[in-house]
């Protein structure tokens, strides 16, 4: 809704920083060797329900021209879904869309999925269905331990054994908080994607409308297409299970289907072009053997159009937090253009914490003339962080940590009976799981202490659940977990 025209400035200007269609980033950001193979299945439901590894492989050619298998594990301790790829990606984008681009990223929800496309303008800033879908997402990503054998390594130029993992993350306890949500990239991943040959820039726009599996395939075109009229030949069950994620059980006939759904899509979004010669879709695929087809891929005109849009003021995820305080526009660009982002978002997050502990009454002069002060004298080392605010944070991580332990063993006389039923009949399969993670996170780099502690931790964050659904009397409390929620 625009707003009325006897609307003060100030006014006019918020709503104009929900409304607007430029909010949506029109540039998405993947990682190149990551579009080369599936995070995870396609279906959720054989992904999502708890621990989860995924194994998978591509292929690639070497500096001799010879054709090589990479070979690719994803260990994911809380499951992981095709749709939380879209948050991967679209926050990555975020963070290389600030004009200072770094490891930590400063922002509320509300900026994120605003930015994204994914909320409506007239939506609550805080809670509701996509929200939590978000957090969701967000935790399961955290989670993700990937390695492969021979990933392409964009600033050393070569192929190397890579273990990482995504990103972490820090958020306030209060779901209603108007503070920014911190999340920090894993420093190897964060390099590969800052190498402009390790990054993949594509249209989010076009990415957002996709299905799963379309948006799989347009990514490997879309790294293929920007020097190549066509493709090389793909062998169809690789290219739909490996890259596309489709289960390895489907029979050749039917991921034939499959693969032509997603190339009607692709078509229908000038992705994707037939050549003169071929009428249908169906001739693009070429038999080799009895079950065996190729196919190759000819680039559309949706590859012919480039432009990109100009950083903003309201496009900063700094701008929220900062206008919530008080500051207009002008001391906003002024602020975002002279000082560090991450000591920004940290004084921001630690102001708007005083109003919502103290209320207003706790400012001498103003929130913002407190920001400002603040602002001032730790960027010039004169100042550190109030002795209330490191205790306030201590406070935080001791509500963070019993949270997280409650998720792990609910209250009443349900602790007793799961420990009974660990070491009972779930035994035998809890050993395997955790095994299993262990040897994961042991691979991926971690130390054995602390991949003993991660894999005991998401091994009976799993068996909870299958604990509740084996035994129903325990349900009574309803669920007690997201993960729960969700299902």
């Amino acid at each position: 809704m625009a707003p009325a025209l006897d609307s003060p400035p100030r006014l006019r200007l918020v709503t104009a920083a929900f409304t607007r269609k430029a909010d949506v980033p029109s540039v998405g950001r993947a990682q190149l060797s990551l579009v080369e193979h599936a995070l995870c299945p396609l279906d959720p439901s054989a992904s999502l329900g708890g621990p989860y590894i995924h194994d998978s492989r591509y292929w690639y050619t070497d500096q001799n021209r010879h054709r090589r298998e990479a070979r690719v594990r994803i260990a994911c301790p809380d499951g992981l879904s095709p749709s939380d790829e879209f948050y991967l990606w679209g926050l990555l984008s975020l963070t290389f869309s600030q004009p200072k681009p770094t490891p930590d990223f400063y922002a509320t929800p509300y900026y994120c999925l605003r930015q994204l496309g994914c909320i409506d303008p007239q939506e609550a800033r805080t809670g509701g269905k996509r929200f939590e879908l978000f957090r969701n997402a967000i935790s399961r990503l955290s989670t993700v331990s990937y390695r492969n054998d021979h990933f392409y390594d964009p600033v050393r130029g070569e192929h190397r054994q890579v273990g990482f993992g995504f990103l972490s993350y820090s958020l306030p306890v209060n779901l209603g908080s108007s503070r920014a949500w911190r999340f920090a990239w894993d420093p190897i991943f964060f390099e590969f994607c800052s190498a402009a040959a390790g990054s993949l820039r594509f249209d989010l726009d076009i990415y957002r409308t996709l299905d799963p599996a379309s948006r799989r395939l347009y990514l490997l075109l879309k790294k293929i297409f920007w020097r190549c009229d066509s493709s090389p030949d793909f062998e169809l069950r690789d290219l739909t299970v490996n890259v596309l994620g489709f289960s390895a059980e489907h029979e050749t006939w039917k991921l034939k289907q499959k693969l032509l759904r997603c190339i009607a899509v692709l078509l229908r979004r000038d992705i994707l072009r037939l050549p003169d010669s071929i009428s249908s879709p169906k001739m693009l695929f070429t038999k080799r053997a009895k079950g065996t087809y190729n196919i190759r891929f000819h680039r559309g005109p949706h590859f012919e159009a480039t432009g990109a849009r100009q950083m903003k003021i309201l496009d900063s995820p700094l701008y929220e937090p900062l206008h919530t305080i008080g500051l207009d526009g002008s001391t906003i660009r002024q602020v975002l253009k002279t000082y560090d982002a991450r000591l920004i978002a940290e004084i921001a997050d630690m102001t708007l914490a005083a109003r919502e502990r103290n209320g207003d009454a706790f400012f001498t002069t103003s929130a913002q003339a407190y920001f400002i002060d603040n602002l001032k004298k730790q960027a010039a080392g004169e100042r550190t962080p109030p002795d209330w605010w490191r205790e306030m944070r201590k406070e935080e991580e001791r509500k963070r940590w019993q949270a997280d332990r409650e998720e792990r063993t609910p209250h009443g006389g349900f602790d007793a009976a799961f420990d009974a039923y660990l070491q009972t009949e779930a035994k035998e399969a809890f050993g395997k799981v955790m095994d299993r993670i262990f040897q994961d996170l042991t691979m991926g780099g971690q130390s054995e202490r602390d991949a003993k502690q991660n894999a005991s931790h998401f091994a009976r964050t799993h068996f909870v659940r299958r604990f509740r659904a084996e035994h129903p009397e325990w349900n009574t409390d309803g669920p007690t977990r997201v993960g729960d929620i969700r299902k």
